[in-house]
Order: C-alpha cells, then sequence, then structure tokens
C-alpha cells in the first residue's frame, strides 16, 4: 500500500508583499482541511508568527505553527527545515497540508531541492510554490529594475556590472512559481494590473497562473492544490544562483529597535515613513505600546507605506516595550535610523 505523501505550499514573496496576511485567509477559509505552518523570519522579532497564533483558528491549531526566527530558511534547510517539517509530520493526527511561509528575503528554490531528500522525498511533496507580489510596489519600480534596460546597458558596455540584489531576489521568487498572486490590486488601475501580470508571465520561461487581488483574499482551493510535485520540476526553474555552491545574504542585513511607550499611534508610524525616505529602508514591522491603549499596536511598513492596527491585548505581567524589525540594504545608518524611530 502507497503512504499518501503530504502536499506542501511554499508561499515566498518579497519583503512586505503580503505573505502573512494571504496564509492567514486560507487558514481561516481552510475548507476543511488540517493544516500546519512553518512561519520563517529574516529577524530576531517574530511579527508573523505571532500574528497566525492570535487567530485561534480549528483548522490550523497554535502547537501545529512552528516559527523559525534564526536565519534565512534557504540557509539553513538541514539544520532548522527538516526536524521542523519531521516534528509536524509526527503529529496525531497528521495535517493534511503544510504551508511553509519563507522571509522575504528567501530564495525559494534552494528549499525545494531540499525535498529531494531521502528523510523526506517518501513523506512529503511540494504541491506548489506561490509566489506574492506587491503590485504597486513592483510597479513604482522599488523592488524589480527594467530587465530590458538592463539588458541593453549591458550590451552597450560588457565592462560595467549592473546586477541589482533586489531584482535577484523577485526574480528568482518569480522563476521558481507555479502560482503568482498579484497582490493589493486595490491600490492599482484595472490597466496597470493587467500591464503587471502580462509584464511577470514574460519574465516566467513557462508558463505559470497570475491571479490579482487585494489583501491576499485567494480561496484555499486556488492555492492549495496545484499537484505541481515542484521537487520533480527543478530543471524548468532557472535561479539566478544554479551555479554557487551557497549563498548569502550579504547585500542586505536587519536589526532591532526597542521602542518605549508613544503618545500616540500616529507618532510611530509617521517616524516609520521618515526613516524609510531618509535611509532607503525596505521594511519596519514589529509591535509598539501605546499611553492608555490596553491593545498592542502592530506596524507594518514596506517602503513609505506604513500601516497600523491594535491586534492583541497586552498580557498580564508583559513588558510594554515594543520592538521594531528594520531591513535595508546592507550600509545602514543603524544609530540615526534607532534616533527617529525612537524619537530621541
Amino acid at each position: 500500500m502507497t503512504t499518501r505523501k503530504v502536499p506542501i505550499t511554499i508561499v515566498t514573496g518579497f519583503l512586505g508583499a503580503g505573505k502573512t496576511t494571504l496564509v492567514r485567509h486560507t487558514i481561516e477559509n481552510a475548507e476543511g482541511r488540517r493544516l500546519a505552518l512553518i512561519v520563517n523570519e529574516f529577524g530576531d522579532v517574530g511579527v508573523d508568527g505571532t500574528i497566525l497564533r492570535s487567530c485561534g483558528i480549528e483548522s490550523c491549531p497554535e502547537e501545529n505553527i512552528i516559527e523559525l526566527t534564526n536565519g534565512c530558511l534557504c540557509c539553513t534547510v538541514a539544520e532548522d527545515f527538516v526536524p521542523t517539517l519531521e516534528a509536524l509530520l509526527s503529529l496525531n493526527p497528521p495535517p493534511d497540508h503544510i504551508i511553509v511561509e519563507t522571509s522575504g528575503l528567501a530564495l525559494p528554490k534552494p528549499l525545494v531541492k531540499a525535498f529531494e531528500w531521502p528523510d523526506i522525498r517518501n513523506r512529503v511533496t511540494v504541491d506548489g510554490v506561490v509566489t506574492v507580489v506587491d503590485g504597486p510596489a513592483v510597479k513604482a519600480g522599488r523592488f524589480a529594475d527594467d530587465p530590458a534596460k538592463i539588458a541593453a546597458q549591458r550590451a552597450a558596455d560588457p565592462s560595467v556590472d549592473h546586477e541589482n540584489p533586489l531584482d535577484e531576489v523577485y526574480s528568482d521568487q518569480l522563476l521558481c512559481a507555479d502560482l503568482v498572486v498579484l497582490n493589493k490590486t486595490d491600490l492599482m488601475t484595472e490597466e496597470e494590473t493587467a500591464l503587471l501580470s502580462d509584464e511577470i508571465r514574460r519574465r516566467v520561461p513557462r508558463t505559470i497562473k497570475v491571479v490579482a487581488t487585494r489583501e491576499g483574499q485567494v480561496p484555499a482551493s486556488v492555492l492549495l492544490g496545484l499537484s505541481a510535485a515542484a521537487e520533480d520540476d527543478l530543471a524548468a526553474r532557472p535561479s539566478h544562483h544554479d551555479n554557487l555552491t551557497e549563498h548569502d545574504h550579504d547585500d542586505f542585513e536587519t536589526f532591532i529597535v526597542d521602542i518605549p511607550e508613544l503618545a500616540s499611534a500616529n507618532d510611530l508610524a509617521s517616524r516609520a515613513k521618515d526613516v524609510a525616505s531618509a535611509h532607503d529602508v525596505l521594511r519596519v514591522k514589529g509591535f509598539a505600546a501605546v499611553d492608555g491603549k490596553p491593545m498592542r499596536l502592530l506596524l507594518q511598513g514596506v517602503g513609505e507605506r506604513v500601516d497600523t492596527r491594535y491586534e492583541r491585548a497586552w498580557k498580564s505581567g508583559e513588558s510594554r516595550i515594543g520592538r521594531l524589525v528594520v531591513i535595508g540594504q546592507k550600509g545602514l545608518d543603524r544609530d540615526a535610523i534607532t534616533r527617529m524611530l525612537t524619537g530621541a
């Protein structure tokens, strides 16, 4: 008798594209599936895992959510991912489907390659790779340069290096995808959405599906059940890093800023916008306390677009000190950014 392989969906996408919102919508609308999650963060403060645990959804109980915050998952497959996966598979009952949410800087292909390992190949299959794209950000050129323009520049002057680490990450995430979720289309026109969808399809040398959405609202029946068996299809998923024995994230850095209690939520949102503008910060996310408010403030910033909402009550005895994760390209002025975010 053949043992059923547990399907795994890898959700990838650039910083702030809306991966956690997409995953939360999926577990809230699981259509009868018992789900498990592995959430990976680039940085020491686990924001996304905390958001998902607060859902309280029966289809994905808290013990089925495992968070890894000690590095990019594509770099720590043997040390972190495989043992974590084995722990979920040993649950009784085991999950019907596992969702892996990568960090925004992860390359999905090394993770897919891990499913070739004999220890797990017979037990799981990569049902599909879902890449979430922040439509307005890409339209503005923040996370992707014009590939045709770069090619023309290289042809004109091959001695000039026009590599862009942001574009490479974005491109690798698209090239590995079975489904691209073009998110935040409520901030774009229909014409812009159509043009960007076509551009994405042109960048990928095989047929993929592109779904336009807002707030990550894609039915579980669309995300889960792609049956791609991506681990058997690696040759069709090219990567900028195929010829490298290993890769790192030396182009990026992240650090933590402790935030004292705030006078108002607007203060922190304004500071985060100013930081992104002055220091070209890619991502700011985390929690803070607001004077007189029993609820913890969640802040999510992508460039100069910053959103805040009250997420949960502060627990009894919990220190009301906020913490923000700051992510950007190498060379950030940490002292100046810290002063701006803390109002010092």
